[in-house]
């Protein structure tokens, strides 16, 4: 590995064995010139790198038989992002900058390995982080992979595919989505069956219905590493006179999201250049990135599960998988080249759920071919 005086490697962390790992994929703790956090990898260093970049509520394990299952001349790097993992637990998204401390800590990453250009992927929350890194440095990315990613707008609170906020404040975006049982059974290191622990979320909300991953185990444990507080996850909430009650506050990953900070301005994305070529691979299961997403508060609302709820013509669900499929259209208009690939039997985890059919479009991306 490449020396740097904004790098420093630790082998032999504590936290290094918080988590098991798969053969082939090194942890490593990396101290950059912004965090200090645990970086797998996997591959030659000669290799092209790929940097792997996570969802919410878990962290870069979720990565591991992705990585073991790419050809060798590829180079492997997942880092656990701030605020998850074994990422400093004192180091807080500053949710005002919406993606910009993650978008700033993985290019401080990249830096200190000494990459100039890399194929970037990202899961989830991971997808708006590939979002704000296209913004933001599109001429060092080789491809960019949003595997079930979420709007480029964020997460809560508009109502078409302009992002048009449902009310000024961006009421029913932020801290206040979180599911507070959720977060208590991981606090309490629950790994039943109970109705709001970890492994249900996984059965019943990521993975489609039926599908037990086999390493369902370690992704209970990443889940449990999240960092939680009211600067972490879920973060600060602000009363609002809005419908459901509350607009977002200024810390944690859900905060970050918010349409309120993302601030993603489609006239500036048109116009970036180089445009690198986008796979965008999603599940037709999917409830946590849907045009009717299970934790919408205005979906939880039509169920009768928030009160007040004004009605569609003033709060409709957030149409997501629109307004990513918008999005992505016009950057083709303009000159980029976009692959949609959707997949029947999935739901929120296509590396996972559907390894083969990933693997066959995500390894012709990275190879430039369709």
């Amino acid at each position: 590995m490449q020396s740097h005086r904004t790098l420093r490697i630790e082998d032999d962390a504590p936290e290094l064995r918080r988590v098991p790992t798969l053969p082939g994929i090194q942890a490593r703790m990396v101290q950059t010139s912004r965090l200090r956090t645990r970086v797998l990898f996997s591959g030659s260093q000669t290799g092209t790198p790929i940097v792997f970049i996570h969802g919410n509520l878990s962290s870069a394990t979720w990565w591991e038989e992705t990585m073991q299952r790419l050809p060798a001349s590829y180079y492997a790097i997942a880092p656990d992002l701030r605020g998850f993992g074994a990422a400093d637990t004192n180091a807080f998204v500053d949710a005002q900058r919406g993606t910009r401390d993650w978008v700033e800590d993985i290019l401080a990453l990249v830096d200190a390995l000494g990459i100039s250009r890399f194929h970037v992927v990202g899961h989830s929350l991971g997808g708006n982080v590939v979002w704000g890194l296209l913004s933001a440095c599109p001429e060092r990315l080789i491809s960019a992979t949003l595997v079930a990613t979420g709007s480029p707008f964020g997460f809560g609170g508009t109502k078409d595919t302009l992002g048009t906020p449902c009310f000024p404040d961006y009421a029913g975006s932020g801290a206040g989505l979180a599911n507070s049982f959720l977060l208590q059974a991981i606090k309490a290191g629950d790994r039943g069956l109970s109705a709001f622990s970890p492994r249900t979320a996984l059965r019943n909300f990521v993975f489609k219905p039926g599908f037990i991953a086999p390493r369902e185990e370690d992704f209970i444990s990443a889940m449990m590493t999240v960092h939680i507080g009211e600067r972490a996850l879920p973060g600060d909430k602000v009363p609002s006179p809005n419908f459901p009650g509350f607009s977002p506050g200024l810390y944690g990953a859900v905060n970050a999201i918010s349409p309120k900070y993302v601030r993603f301005s489609l006239q500036d994305f048109m116009r970036i250049a180089p445009k690198p070529p986008i796979l965008w691979i999603h599940g037709a299961l999917d409830k946590v990135v849907s045009n009717r997403a299970a934790s919408d508060a205005a979906v939880l609302g039509q169920a009768g599960l928030l009160p007040n709820y004004p009605g569609a013509d003033i709060y409709p669900p957030q149409p997501m998988l629109d307004q990513i499929r918008a999005v992505l259209r016009l950057y083709e208009q303009n000159g980029g080249v976009v692959q949609e690939v959707l997949l029947d039997d999935c739901a929120h985890a296509p590396h996972i759920e559907q390894p083969i059919l990933f693997d066959r479009y995500f390894h012709a991306h990275l190879r430039g071919e369709k």
